[in-house]
């Protein structure tokens, strides 16, 4: 976990400019915890802003969610073959297919190209539990291409 410390002055002249740093910031994490103390030194007040985050992940951090229209050629053939993967196995267990991976997962996958287990479980919509039961799978279905 990170930390970040803001001053958002009170004086007119910088106390936008300050509070606009922090939001902009605050767009690009994940907040975990705060905690605020207003501080007076005698000439200057101010709020002082203590942020605990993680990074968002690089889809995240832009705020846009990608779908197949933002894929590469070479992204399309791996989601793809993922969403097929996905789709005979949904199949077989007689699920529905979300029900394993949502079709932003897959893209997901595609737009990473994850080669470790490590690397999958640090994908959206992935982790520990879905990498351990579909990692080995899906890693064969990259590494087939």
């Amino acid at each position: 976990m990170n930390i970040k410390v803001f001053n958002i002055r009170l004086n007119k002249e910088f106390c936008q400019a300050d509070q606009d740093r922090m939001n902009e910031f605050l767009d690009r994490v994940e907040v975990k915890l705060t905690s605020t103390n207003f501080v007076t030194t005698g000439t200057t007040d101010f709020w002082s802003a203590t942020v605990f985050y993680v990074p968002k992940s690089a889809q995240e951090a832009d705020g846009k969610k990608f779908t197949e229209a933002d894929l590469s050629q070479q992204e399309l053939k791996i989601f793809t073959a993922l969403r097929q993967w996905r789709n005979d196995l949904a199949q077989k267990l007689d699920w529905t297919a979300f029900r394993i991976c949502h079709n932003s997962h897959l893209i997901a996958v595609a737009k990473r190209n994850p080669q470790t287990m490590h690397e999958l479980e640090r994908v959206p919509g992935f982790g520990k539990a879905r990498t351990e039961k579909y990692g080995d799978d899906i890693l064969a279905v990259l590494n087939a291409l």
